[in-house]
């Protein structure tokens, strides 16, 4: 077992597009749980329209992939309204009810083989960034930077815009949250009772707050789609909700910068483990598992670390205890 490269491997995975996309899906959850109070359950349903419309658009109706990601975050835009109209103005519990829900009947609804002309069924839609690839200005051919975090030139502009992206929405999350709009919303969290009793729309707000969220949310959907060039109803099941839940907590709520190093750390621990248990079973140290138990395992250390996080340290790596407080009034 070469520990050096393991940890090569997971160093890589840490600033890899992946970590990007669930970076970029993990700042919308901060602003839905870690600003507003939002109780969302279901941040995988965003990413999941905003992957199919880009997916449609492209592989299906032959539109640019420009309108693909419109198309994608007018579908996050309808199902943020969809959800929160009927919920918002409840208990914090009925809107993370109905999130997880909806999130999970929607990737059975397009996986149905009644959807199969539209959504590829459960073999999903393939050849999604030809177009992306012909703005690609690195030569795919070459390789670019130097040693362990060396890339060819796609994998590049793969990681340039996801992470430019990255960047951007975070800019956008601190200058909304030192805005008044942020300090209401701040302020929701705490006590909406309050709020309300200063004459805000609290519903407006939070409506407000998870259309935002949302999009974000459905943008990293987007560049999923874009990354893997083709995607599978089966890719957006509750599990990845749970991990960007883990990112956020690892990382901090409620800070700026909170889900993006989550998101590192998340993919470096993910990746470290998944590298230490191959290299243990090819030297034969775990004689009872198979390949497919690594998995497994590695869910399972996925739990154990929010459960250690919410019981030493809930406030994460950079965040604030009291950011950890929810009203659930």
């Amino acid at each position: 077992m070469d520990i050096l490269s393991i940890l090569a491997e997971s160093t890589r995975s840490a600033f890899g597009p992946i970590a990007a996309i669930y970076a970029l899906a993990a700042i919308g959850l901060n602003i839905h749980f870690g600003y507003t109070g939002l109780l969302n359950f279901g941040q995988v349903g965003f990413m999941l329209v905003g992957a199919y419309g880009v997916g449609i658009s492209v592989a299906v109706f032959d539109l640019p992939l420009a309108a693909g990601f419109g198309v994608g975050l007018l579908c996050a835009l309808v199902l943020a309204l969809l959800l929160g109209i009927p919920t918002l103005r409840l208990r914090a519990d009925y809107l993370s009810i109905t999130t997880i829900a909806a999130a999970e009947v929607i990737r059975l609804v397009y996986r149905a083989g009644f959807a199969e002309p539209l959504t590829g069924g459960a073999f999903g839609l393939q050849n999604l960034s030809a177009d992306f690839r012909t703005l690609n200005p690195f030569d795919a051919g070459e390789r670019y930077g130097f040693g362990l975090l060396a890339y060819n030139g796609n994998h590049l502009w793969v990681l340039v815009v996801t992470w430019g992206l990255v960047a951007v929405m975070a800019g956008l999350t601190w200058l909304l949250m030192h805005s008044p709009w942020g300090r209401v919303i701040k302020g929701i969290r705490e006590d909406e009772d309050a709020v309300r009793s200063l004459g805000k729309n609290v519903f407006a707000y939070k409506m407000q707050a998870l259309v935002l969220g949302g999009l974000i949310g459905s943008l990293a959907g987007c560049m999923l789609a874009v990354y893997q060039a083709s995607i599978q109803p089966d890719q957006f099941k509750p599990q990845v909700t749970f991990f960007l839940w883990v990112i956020l907590l690892l990382g901090g709520a409620g800070r700026v910068f909170g889900p993006v190093l989550g998101a590192m750390a998340f993919w470096f621990l993910m990746t470290f483990t998944d590298g230490v248990l191959q290299g243990m079973g090819a030297l034969g140290w775990l004689p009872f598992l198979d390949g497919p138990d690594y998995g497994a395992i590695q869910l399972a250390f996925a739990g154990l670390m929010l459960v250690v996080l919410i019981v030493f340290r809930p406030q994460g790596l950079i965040g604030d205890r009291k950011e950890m407080l929810v009203n659930v009034k």
